[in-house]
């Protein structure tokens, strides 16, 4: 693993340099430090998350397989803070159970964004599709300034 971010040629990859993200790096889950669980929740804690803007809004959208809409919270903070979290627990256990792989990630996920000022924080929409959360925070109409012809005389 790398500790220095990649910059060049991957749209989804987090910069360190974007001004719009607030994840905060815990050095010590992702370098696997005793006590921190990173191997079995590095997947799932990491959740990537897709932003566009288009015209009309800002879209989020989140690959969450195997998580029911219930298991995932989409929250407005102040300050124009968007926040989606969840948790998904490991599998029970039964004493005559023998693991051969245990691949699936487990644990909670938060990924925090702060929109720009035109972001209509109290029209945020939410929906879940075959494990892909869609957040939708539609954007404040851009007011174009009025042209006035004048007619010249003379």
């Amino acid at each position: 693993m790398s500790l220095i971010p990649r910059i060049f040629g991957d749209r989804r990859s987090s910069s360190v340099f974007d001004p719009f993200s607030i994840d905060v790096f815990d050095s010590f889950r992702e370098l696997g430090f005793p006590g921190t669980n990173s191997g079995e929740t590095s997947a799932f804690a990491n959740t990537r998350i897709d932003w566009k803007e288009t015209p009309e809004a800002h879209v989020f959208k989140a690959d969450l397989p195997g998580l029911k809409k219930e298991e995932v919270k989409v929250e407005v903070e102040e300050d124009r803070v968007l926040q989606i979290s969840g948790e998904r627990n490991v599998e029970k256990e039964d004493k005559n159970d023998k693991w051969h792989r245990v691949e699936r990630s487990s644990g909670k996920f938060m990924r925090r964004f702060r929109l720009p000022e035109n972001a209509k924080m109290d029209q945020v929409k939410a929906s879940m599709e075959n494990g892909v959360l869609t957040v939708t925070v539609p954007k404040e109409e851009v007011k174009k300034p009025e042209i006035k012809s004048i007619d010249i005389s003379g």
